[in-house]
This record gives structure tokens, sequence and C-alpha cells, in this order.
């Protein structure tokens, strides 16, 4: 990655300034949350674009009435945590 001119020193700064800001117990639980955030985020991007790229399935005879959609409940998920409280 290519942080500018920023060297280590800098980094490490800002590393110290984010420990002091939110505390070492409430690091990991903000690392995790952004690394679901980003993989939710690729899972929702590789979906779209298999959308897009895959032909649209023709198993249907022509002017056969479509099925309805049935609306499954999204899989239960905790409620995500506050950062700031």
């Amino acid at each position: 990655m290519n942080f500018g001119n920023m060297g280590f020193t800098e980094i490490l700064i800002i590393l110290v300034v984010v420990l002091l800001l939110f505390g070492a117990k409430r690091i990991p639980e903000i690392a995790g949350s952004f690394g679901k955030g980003i993989t939710e985020f690729k899972r929702n991007l590789n979906d779209a674009q298999k959308a897009i790229t895959e032909p649209p399935r023709s198993d249907r005879a022509v002017g056969a009435p479509q099925p309805t959609a049935t609306v499954t409940p999204e899989e239960e998920r905790p409620e995500p945590k506050r950062l700031l409280n």
C-alpha cells in the first residue's frame, strides 16, 4: 500500500492516538466489525457481478406463468455493537 510520504514513525503515532482514543478492548471489536463489513461488501459485489454476467436461465416454457417470488427472512443477525456509548 502506498501511504504517500508517511513513514513508519507517522503510522506509529497514528496507531498510538487510536489506541488512546478507543482503548485496547475496543480496537479488536472495531477491527472485527470493519472486517465483516468488507467481507459483506465483497460478497454483494460478487453477487451483483454474477447477476450481470450470467445469462438468465431459460428453464421455463415460453408464455408460461412465472412463479411468484417467495420472500425468505434474512438469516438472523445479532444487533451490531455500538462503537460510542
